[in-house]
Order: C-alpha cells, then sequence, then structure tokens
C-alpha cells in the first residue's frame, strides 16, 4: 500500500491571504514558505493488540502555489503511516484491514489558511483520500454515508464517520466499511482512516482501537 508522491494535497491550492511584517518577506518573493507537520501513529500495544503491522511509514515534501495578492510558492511535507492486516477471504490471503494515519501540516499565513484540505466536506475529503491511497490495484466506489460515532481521540470527543462502499477481491465484488475522522490537533490537520471488508464486522473494534491509541505528535 502506498500514498502517492503528491499526497493528499494534488494540485490547485489558492488562497488569499493579508500581509503582515511577519509574512513580508514571503510575500513580497523572497523566498518559500515553509510547513514542516508532525507524525501521527496508532501505538505500538495497539497495533500488537489488534494484529496490524506497519506496512510503510514515510514523510513526504510538496510544494504548492498560493495566491497573496501575488503568487507566491509554499514548501511543505506530511508523514503519512500505513498499517495493514492480513485476513483470508475467498480461500486466498488479502490485506483486507487497512489502517491509515496522516498529518499535514496546518499552513497558515497570517491567520487564513492555504491549506486546501480545510475545506473539503468528509464526502470529498474521503473521495481524496482514497484516490491517493492504493492498496494493491483495488479501487474502493460507490460510497455512501452511514453514521457517526463519538470516540475519545488525543484527550478530546471526536466524530468518526461510518461509510460503506464496494471493491473487488479475488475477482468477487466485496461490501467494505470505512471509518473517516479528521480533526486540527497541535497546529496540523490530522487525517485517520481503517477499512475493511463487511464480512469482518469483528474489525470494526480493532479500528476503533487504533484510532483512540493515536499519539500526536510520536
Amino acid at each position: 500500500m502506498k500514498i502517492s508522491r503528491r499526497s493528499l494535497l494534488a494540485a490547485g491550492a489558492t488562497g488569499t491571504v493579508a500581509s503582515t511584517a511577519g509574512c513580508l518577506d514571503f510575500v513580497l518573493g523572497d523566498g518559500p514558505l515553509e510547513f514542516t507537520a508532525a507524525r501521527v501513529a496508532p501505538t505500538d500495544a495497539a497495533l500488537e493488540e489488534t494484529g496490524y503491522e506497519e506496512d510503510g511509514v514515510e514523510e513526504q515534501s510538496f510544494e504548492e502555489t498560493v495566491d497573496v495578492g501575488v503568487e507566491r510558492e509554499v514548501e511543505a511535507s506530511l508523514w503519512a503511516s500505513i498499517y495493514t492486516k492480513e485476513r483470508e477471504l475467498a480461500g486466498q490471503s488479502h490485506e483486507a484491514g487497512v489502517f491509515a494515519a496522516v498529518s499535514v501540516p496546518g499552513m497558515e499565513v497570517a491567520g487564513y489558511s492555504v491549506n486546501p484540505l480545510e475545506e473539503m466536506s468528509s464526502n470529498e475529503l474521503l473521495e481524496e483520500f482514497l484516490n491517493e491511497v492504493e492498496v494493491g490495484d483495488r479501487e474502493i466506489g460507490n460510497l455512501a454515508y452511514e453514521e457517526s460515532v463519538d470516540l475519545s481521540i488525543l484527550g478530546e470527543s471526536r466524530e468518526v464517520e461510518q461509510f460503506s462502499g464496494e471493491t473487488e477481491y479475488a475477482g468477487q465484488d466485496v461490501d467494505v466499511e470505512i471509518a473517516l475522522t479528521s480533526f486540527n490537533h497541535e497546529g496540523d490537520l490530522l487525517v485517520l482512516l481503517g477499512s475493511y471488508p463487511e464480512e469482518f464486522s469483528d474489525e470494526a473494534e480493532n479500528v476503533e482501537a487504533l484510532l483512540e491509541s493515536v499519539e500526536h505528535p510520536v
């Protein structure tokens, strides 16, 4: 499983911000503005308890152009931590359970956010996320909102939205369940996602355990 190099912040991040003394060099074009996210991840104890294993941890860098009256470059880095769980399905072993924890810098200039994810609805964020996260050669489609639950994550009650979708395993159409939450914490935008086939409904408890265990910054 991997996240594409440009990650969740695909093209076209554009914001209009006011200039202040603190970002004057940036506005005048004397250099790019840099942002760095801190990694978010579930605890080792939660991973061991739920049977998920690390599939990839990567810090990625990207550049975006923002509009501050004139166009200027923003350089930023994010963290993506991916975990998977092997399950038997249709007589074969697959990466059936997937958990992703992504942290994106808040990207504020003069009090204005230039992070394109900030204004996305949950449905838009989920579609963007699934477009960028590759699980083998499978894609998840026919997404539908089901319900929301509240979980204690990083010391606060957070809304976690539940979605259903469809994908393909071993040539068969399979219904999947997806849990998604996103919120700001310590200056970063965190996106946490868990997915598993509906057939393995017991994975819902494991995904909740991983969500509630995450630490930020790691």
